[in-house]
């Protein structure tokens, strides 16, 4: 099926490998294992009574690796049930894709070599700014050879998820057949615009209103006890070994440096100046090189760092002696303020390494070995260790003093809302307008811009209500008929009333220009809807005789989708 790939090798690694990729999307049922029994020595299960064997379970277990790989933007899988928490499902999406791969096979489904290339290059140039690997070279021996994946793993990997792809497109094809009248009617729904106009009761307006007593505040403060508690928090000392003091050594290794940059800039299309892209060339070719004599810098230290732990196991060793090395070795350190686990320390671009390598030192064991972050190399010592509590009332007063003043205050503002609410009916039923029937409250209506379903923003609403979701603006408008007016809508912070005034009529030279665009990304959904239900049919029938069977399952999230 695939007999031209070999073919086309230098393309893959020319146009795939030096970029970092995010991972064609395939969504698979939500299945979950119902009888671990069910795999004995050698029994895989099968699909559509077809046995699997332990080759081919091990390959595709490789190609899910390597799916979450890129997926995660170059991130390897460390912990399959850390990965299950977050949504990937290892075994689940193992499962899936071969019952997808037998498909593919079922299908007749064939990418050849040029169309391949054709696919990567109009779908990866996008993503050429997530390139951080100079060569094909150092992705072999960076990435793959070191994890145990060979080339054969890697082409693989790339054959079936062209072949998925091209699955989707064959049974989707129902889904696309969209009608123009029925594309046309969408746009519209989606695009046309409406004229509003909005009284906010906004919680900042009763402030002044609040009266605040010791009392009051002490209630306050033992009902929300649980709100003020802190997690588990702990201090560092930490020593940065920044990339960019290594920049001049790094140049004089790259003798052909200027030729290196003019060679490759191009490839990273048009997201870039010709100087950004020559500058974000010399950034990649530069780095691995910053890298490895920052870590040689970085493990001198932690070396020496080491060197201070007392060899009587039941002493433990000094976080002290970590400045006084570094010190001595005319370093400077930096002691972080307590963080946690989610913030992390504030005003440091650490990254989640950082982080991970923080909480997991212990006092037995406070130093750790050079940790790669963002920008930088780091070394670190744990300081202390402070374990989630609650703080007393009188080292936060301030803190829950403002915190009960806001809450009143913005019941205040719901009040006033519900009861402007009770008045404005009957006052645009007399004949007054909603704005004199708000200025008769002594209440400010503002005139809304025009905004449509599509609209990613409006301006002047952010600080009252959220846009999209369940209880947005959007919501609120678009389930009000033009003329009337809304309920009262309470929100955190108070609430808003809407009166839709109109609909406004639709641009017609700009949805004549749009449609086109429109259409493609409407029947793209629908065949995106039309593939999903095969699956969920197909998934419930194939993978009857797998661990992972369970019946009638919901429709699986789609999370997204690649483009056809």
């Amino acid at each position: 099926m695939f007999g031209t790939i070999r073919k086309h090798q230098t393309w893959l690694w020319a146009v795939i490998i030096t970029l970092t990729i995010i991972s064609f999307v395939v969504f698979f049922s939500p299945y979950s294992r119902l009888n671990a029994n069910q795999r004995s020595a050698g029994n895989f299960g099968s699909i559509n009574g077809e046995k699997i064997t332990a080759e081919e379970l091990q390959h595709v277990r490789e190609e899910v690796y390597l799916e979450y790989f890129f997926m995660s933007g170059g991130n390897w899988l460390t912990s399959e049930a850390e990965a299950k928490k977050m949504g990937f499902d290892v075994e689940q999406r193992m499962y899936g894709r071969l019952l997808l791969i037998q498909k593919m096979k079922q299908f007749g489904v064939d990418v050849s070599g040029e169309v391949a290339a054709q696919y990567a290059n109009e779908m990866l140039r996008p993503l050429a700014q997530r390139a951080n690997l100079p060569s094909s070279q150092a992705f072999y021996t960076q990435a793959l050879k070191p994890r145990g994946f060979q080339l054969e793993d890697f082409d693989r990997f790339i054959r079936h998820e062209l072949g998925i792809q091209e699955l989707i497109a064959t049974v989707g094809l129902s889904g696309k057949l969209v009608s123009p009248q029925e594309v046309q009617s969408l746009y519209v729904r989606e695009h046309q615009e409406m004229s509003t106009e909005v009284v906010f009761f906004s919680a900042s307006n009763y402030l002044a209103s609040v009266a605040v007593t010791p009392e009051a505040v002490g209630r306050f403060y033992t009902n929300q006890m649980a709100n003020y508690r802190l997690p588990e928090r702990v201090q560092v000392a930490f020593v940065k070994f920044a990339l960019s003091n290594y920049t001049a050594t790094a140049e004089k290794d790259v003798t052909n440096l200027n030729e290196i940059v003019e060679a490759n800039y191009q490839r990273l299309g048009t997201n870039y100046t010709a100087e950004e892209a020559k500058a974000k060339v010399r950034e990649e070719v530069l780095r691995p090189r910053e890298l490895a004599e920052a870590r040689k810098e970085a493990g001198a230290l932690a070396h020496a760092v080491f060197a201070t732990i007392p060899e009587d196991s039941n002493a433990l060793p000094n976080p002290g002696n970590f400045e006084a090395v570094a010190k001595t070795n005319g370093l400077s350190v930096t002691i972080t303020p307590p963080f946690d686990r989610e913030e992390g320390p504030r005003g440091l671009n650490v990254g989640p390494e950082f982080v991970k390598a923080a909480f997991s030192r212990t006092p037995a064991e406070p130093f750790s070995e050079p940790i790669l972050g963002r920008d930088a190399v780091y070394v670190m010592a744990l300081l202390r260790r402070l374990p989630s509590e609650v703080p007393t009332l009188e080292t936060i007063r301030d803190q829950v003093a403002a915190d009960y003043k806001l809450t009143q205050a913005a019941d205040l503002a719901r009040r006033a809302g519900a009861e402007f609410a009770q008045t404005l009916s009957k006052a645009m039923a007399d004949g007054k307008t909603f704005t004199t029937a708000a200025e008769a409250a002594r209440l400010k209506a503002i005139q809304l811009p025009p905004f449509s379903l599509s609209s990613q923003e409006v301006a002047g609403t952010e600080e009252h209500i959220s846009l999209n979701g369940r209880g947005g603006l959007k919501e609120l408008a678009f389930s009000t008929s033009p003329g009337k007016v809304s309920g009262f809508r309470p929100t955190s912070q108070g609430g808003v009333i809407l009166f839709v005034k109109a609909l406004l009529p639709i641009d017609e030279a700009k949805m004549k220009a749009d449609l086109p665009g429109f259409a493609a990304y409407v029947r793209q959904s629908r065949q995106r809807e039309a593939f999903e239900a095969w699956y969920r049919k197909e998934a419930d029938r194939g993978l009857r005789d797998t661990p992972l069977y369970r019946p009638a399952q919901p429709a699986p999230s789609m999370a997204g989708a690649a483009k056809s």
